[in-house]
């Protein structure tokens, strides 16, 4: 595997990692979802092409003590975080090019960008607030 599933045994060395900075992947689904047990192939073969990123996946029933207050509206939801900015948060399609197309995209966006544009809108600002992995695991 290629992506982290995040546990509480492993959580001290992912929050670690985390406060290192860089870019983070994670897929927020839950076990009980078709959709998402499907969608692992496709999340894993993302963080294949990808190695340099850090991908990690995030059962937030099972794992709901760990990520608090998360709300997520539909599965699978990705969140695509650059240091302390949260890029992207929402439901994506199940289809692994629109998952690449929509990681490259942040992945070509300056820093200054992404802290400009994580202000923009009341939906952006939620997700700093609500999404910020740093935030909810550290």
């Amino acid at each position: 595997m290629h992506s982290l599933t995040l546990d509480q045994h492993n959580l001290p060395g992912f929050a670690a990692d985390l406060a290192g900075g860089g870019w983070t992947v994670a897929c927020l689904c839950a076990g009980w979802c078709g959709t998402c047990t499907s969608y692992r192939a496709t999340f894993e073969a993302l963080a294949a092409r990808h190695p340099a990123l850090r991908f990690v996946w995030i059962d937030i029933e099972d794992q709901a003590d760990l990520v608090g207050e998360l709300d997520i509206d539909n599965f699978p939801t990705l969140l695509i975080q650059h240091d302390d900015v949260v890029a992207f948060l929402g439901t994506v399609l199940p289809d692994g090019a629109l998952a690449e197309r929509l990681l490259a995209a942040q992945l070509s966006t300056p820093a200054d960008d992404l802290a400009r544009l994580a202000a923009s809108t009341d939906e952006r600002r939620g997700w700093q607030r609500s999404g910020n992995l740093k935030t909810l695991l550290g």
